[in-house]
């Protein structure tokens, strides 16, 4: 037996010591008390708090850009817009932006319909757990409609086409005081100042919204929403529809030739990824308390899309750990770094190169280790054959010399 067999065989019988359910229990036990850990064992626990739900949120736009890149093998160059678009619906369903509503009185569905003072409150205001599906609705629509057009693109064509996409939306929504495309004169967006404040969480038996302090609360809900979305990913991989996504992406003539619809196959991707892109926008924007223009740009579709690389694209576990530690080095580790360039005679502040710091962080994995750090095992063979084949027929080679030295 081969050197790679044998460990394969190794990591096989140490899975099989425990069973699956076993580690998915302990590791989901762990998620649901990490607010209770962290509190025990740091002093100021609520800024890692705090990064941990932008996390969350991160964690569940990766994981629908994996979708697109990683299981379908389509570029996406302008997944922003989708967080914008689900930011922006829950602008319109949980503000006070639209006050001439019911004239004046507001439409509440499941949530508080008094201020403070007892008056009405203007505004159209809908609960938070039926806006993140409406939002995931309206933001697969709008991915067909992004994807529609790059049906007979490839490569550069598409990165072009999708880039052009991220970059419209976020200026059509900082156009929209006027109406949409100066159609109407209802005011969609206020402009850059954005839509402030935005309805926080609230359950739909209670009348009592989370307060800012509720960080706990928050994570959790933001946990239910990763969990939920990981196993929709899972199911979706296995399904008809995922083994058709990865047949496009390893060959797409090939897909075609054994029956694959490729364009409602590319078109479910669009529709499927952009629909967790604005299921997260909603979250961020209940949490940030603001939807704001300045919050959707383009680098941070580039964001998004090093998480997926780096991680290990077509992997859920590996784009999880891209994502918690691009999020983690970019609220953290890039501190760590200010007295770097000081120490060269520069004056000038880390944080504001951090796209450049992590593209050149790309640009090196893409040289040592393209499939990223938890491939999934058909793009570790797509790119790793020639090596695979090789530590093979060493091997092979290696169990040969030593059978005919026992037998000597």
């Amino acid at each position: 037996m081969s050197a790679v067999a044998t460990l394969r065989s190794n990591a096989a019988s140490v899975r099989r010591l425990v069973p699956v359910w076993v580690w998915a229990a302990l590791c989901i036990a762990l998620a649901v008390l990490y607010p209770y850990i962290i509190d025990a064992l740091i002093t100021q626990s609520d800024d890692l708090l705090d990064a941990s739900i932008q996390t969350l949120a991160y964690i569940i736009m990766a994981l629908g850009l994996n979708i697109v890149v990683g299981f379908a093998g389509l570029l996406d160059l302008g997944y922003v817009a989708f967080f914008a678009i689900g930011a922006f619906v829950v602008g319109w369903l949980g503000s006070q932006q639209f006050p001439d509503v019911a004239n004046g009185k507001g439409i509440h569905f499941l949530t508080p319909d008094k201020t403070a003072f007892g008056s009405a409150l203007p505004g159209i205001h809908i609960n938070f757990f039926f806006v993140i599906f409406i939002a995931a609705a309206f933001t697969a629509i709008w991915g067909v409609i992004l994807g529609a057009p790059t049906l007979r693109l490839r490569g550069d064509y598409l990165a072009i086409v999708t880039l052009a996409f991220g970059e419209i939306v976020p200026r059509v929504f900082e156009n929209s005081t006027s109406g949409i495309f100066g159609i109407g004169s209802t005011d969609f967006s206020n402009g850059r100042q954005g839509i402030t404040p935005i309805d926080k969480i609230n359950l739909p038996w209670s009348d009592k919204p989370f307060s800012a302090l509720d960080l706990n609360k928050f994570y959790w809900v933001g946990l239910a929403m990763v969990l939920l979305v990981i196993w929709f990913n899972r199911r979706l991989r296995d399904s008809r529809l995922g083994r058709a996504w990865i047949a496009v992406r390893e060959d797409e003539v090939a897909a075609a030739a054994m029956g694959v619809n490729l364009v409602r196959t590319k078109l479910w991707a669009y529709a499927l990824g952009a629909a967790l892109g604005g299921f997260a926008g909603v979250f961020l924007g209940s949490y940030n308390n603001t939807v704001n223009v300045d919050q959707f740009q383009f680098g941070f579709s580039v964001f998004i899309l090093c998480m997926v690389i780096i991680g290990g694209m077509g992997n859920i576990w590996g784009v999880i750990l891209g994502a918690v530690a691009l999020s983690m080095m970019n609220r953290y580790g890039l501190k760590q770094l200010n007295g770097v360039p000081e120490a060269f005679g520069l004056d000038f502040d880390v944080t504001s190169i951090n796209f450049g710091i992590f593209g050149f962080f790309l640009l090196v994995m893409m040289v040592l280790r393209p499939e990223g750090f938890i491939p999934s095992s058909r793009r570790r063979l797509e790119l790793r054959e020639s090596e695979i084949d090789e530590a093979d027929h060493l091997g092979a080679e290696s169990d040969h010399q030593l059978y005919e030295v026992r037998q000597a």
